[in-house]
């Protein structure tokens, strides 16, 4: 039948918060109703990370493992644990204890009133800046209003899923994943469990800025087409400007023939308004037709260097891997 509950967490260069993780889990397994097991996904680290994973498996038969051939990013690496997960209900949770492991119970109470998707919504971030404060609550209701699904604010992959949701979401061939939103947009019954976000426990920073922005760029343009039509827009309001700009040169040229507005400042003006209009949309139709790009080559998700506590039969876009 294999375990009840399965517990996905992606491991990058977190050498300094994974024993505390393992003692806060261990507690948590203890509580609940039914075997659980532990899937580690090393994501390419370059510390001691999978060095202290392969130590706890081989302390406890709940932890398994996997480890990546590379660093091939957060949400593939939530991927591939979710490929391998066998539990009832998977809990997706990230490694730096900002994640709470004790608000999974709550969570599985939820479950077995029956919610498929229970998701962690965040009501306080604990010891982040201002700048990153602001511009997640400004990017979660930004995304909300413009996706073509309705992805609740303030929620991250912190959340437990069904049985029924992983398969659906492990069937989803799509490459630039963005799980939060492909969550979203699977349905069901979903609920959220409120929480404040804890300061990460130890070690640096993994999601830097640049990452949030690509993950913010990638949420928007996996749910929305609101940005090519920004496209169509801009370019009819430059078309607009345009037309105004030569009605004004025209009226300037025969009642004011020696006005310097009539020079090449004002060329300049619009050959560089026009330029800027057609690169910035230029740019919104390169996200688009670089993911097509990326969908069609049809390569592997992931490739796998090392698999412990599991034969990777049945496991879904893997290659080069050998069991343990």
């Amino acid at each position: 039948m294999g375990p009840k509950y399965s517990f996905v967490i992606p491991i990058f260069n977190e050498e300094a918060t994974i024993l505390e993780l393992y003692r806060r889990l261990n507690v948590v397994m203890d509580q609940l109703d039914g075997e659980v097991e532990l899937i580690l996904v090393n994501d390419g680290s370059r510390d001691r990370s999978l060095a202290l994973i392969r130590d706890l498996h081989a302390q406890d038969s709940r932890v398994c493992y996997l480890s990546l051939a590379r660093n091939f990013g957060h949400q593939v690496a939530v991927t591939a644990g979710l490929n391998f997960a066998r539990g009832h209900a998977v809990v997706i949770l990230d490694a730096d204890l900002q994640d709470p492991p004790e608000l999974i119970p709550k969570m599985v109470s939820q479950w077995q009133q029956g919610y498929e998707v229970v998701y962690a919504q965040r009501t306080q971030r604990h010891q982040e800046g201002w700048f990153k404060r602001f511009t997640a609550f400004v990017f979660y209701r930004v995304l909300r209003q413009l996706a073509d699904v309705d992805i609740p604010t303030d929620t991250g992959d912190f959340c437990l899923m069904d049985r029924r949701v992983v398969d659906i979401l492990n069937a989803m061939p799509e490459r630039n994943r963005y799980l939060r939103g492909l969550r979203s947009w699977i349905g069901f019954r979903q609920t959220a469990v409120p929480f404040e976000r804890d300061p990460r426990f130890a070690g640096e920073v993994k999601y830097t800025f640049h990452k949030s922005l690509g993950l913010a760029i990638n949420g928007l343009v996996s749910f929305s087409k609101v940005p090519l039509r920004l496209s169509t827009y801009l370019g009819l309001f430059a078309a607009v400007v345009a037309i105004a700009m030569a009605i004004l040169v025209i009226y300037w040229r025969v009642f004011y023939p020696k006005s310097p507005l009539t020079g090449y400042a004002v060329i300049a003006v619009a050959i560089f308004f026009l330029g800027a209009v057609q690169l910035f949309s230029i740019g919104i139709l390169g996200e688009y037709i670089g993911r097509i790009y990326e969908e069609v080559k049809n390569r592997p998700l992931y490739t796998l260097a090392e698999v412990g506590g599991f034969t990777t039969e049945g496991a879904l876009n893997v290659s080069g891997d050998r069991g343990s």
